[in-house]
């Protein structure tokens, strides 16, 4: 899969940033020495961490280049690592791992995150925070878009890009048996955008990644503007022209028993 566009990524970076406030806003730690922000993408919610945990050293981890060169610009003085989540295993034991929006792309992210959660230490916390989405208009008519056209051949990889996440308890089942406590919620946002063009330009640089990066030479606008008209009778303007896009969420905070 091609790079991760950072800068489209980051105009939306108010939205998109507050489920790392309220993520690390429940993160049961007075203090930490050592904690990794997985995931990190531009570094935002690194930043976040730096500011919870002043005296900590923070680490962020990210798969992308474009989004450590982002980072390493925005936080110069951070250190920040290559790493793909699903092999990935922290060089030091740390008081926190956090990770805001990334296990969903992991490939059976449920092994990892036991394995991550087991190799913690008694006190240290897993603070994690997935799109719960994909029955959402935004997405269910990504795949009825790629379903209706010429490049419908060639999507099954785009459509299988991300599974649903399990329900609560399998998370709760899956931690519980090493954790002292196991937090978990759902928040659903309602973000204002200006546009059903801007909700296009919103998950072009998150889901929409896999449909696009399926498309033959020439098909990029075509399959757009189907996604886009399907969008707008989905989400109607609202009375002063700006359109609603609902966003549910799942957070887990797991602290090591």
């Amino acid at each position: 899969m091609p790079d991760w566009d950072a800068a489209r990524y980051r105009r939306f970076e108010d939205d998109r940033t507050r489920p790392s406030h309220e993520l690390l806003a429940r993160v049961p730690l007075s203090h930490a020495e050592l904690a990794y922000d997985l995931g990190c993408g531009p570094g935002n919610s690194t930043e976040l961490i730096i500011e919870r945990f002043p005296r900590a050293r923070v680490i962020g981890v990210d798969s992308s280049p474009a989004m450590l060169e982002e980072a390493r610009r925005r936080l110069p003085g951070t250190p920040f690592v290559n790493g793909e989540l699903s092999v990935w295993t922290p060089d030091e034991k740390p008081d926190l791992l956090f990770a805001n929006a990334v296990f969903q792309w992991v490939p059976d992210h449920t092994v990892t995150l036991k394995r991550l959660f087991g190799s913690l230490e008694s006190g240290a916390v897993l603070a994690v925070q997935m799109p719960d989405n994909l029955d959402e208009p935004s997405h269910a008519l990504m795949r009825d878009a790629a379903a209706d056209g010429p490049w419908a051949s060639r999507m099954a990889k785009a459509t299988a890009a991300r599974g649903r996440l399990p329900d609560p308890a399998t998370y709760y089942d899956l931690l519980k048996p090493l954790a002292a406590s196991v937090d978990i919620w759902h928040t659903i946002y309602h973000h204002v955008l200006e546009n059903d063009h801007a909700i296009v330009d919103w998950v072009r640089s998150t889901g929409l990644r896999p449909f696009l990066d399926a498309l033959a030479a020439g098909e990029e606008q075509p399959f757009l503007e189907s996604y886009r008209a399907r969008l707008a009778k989905a989400y109607p303007p609202r009375i002063d022209g700006k359109v609603l896009l609902r966003f549910p969420r799942l957070f887990i905070v797991a602290k090591r028993a």
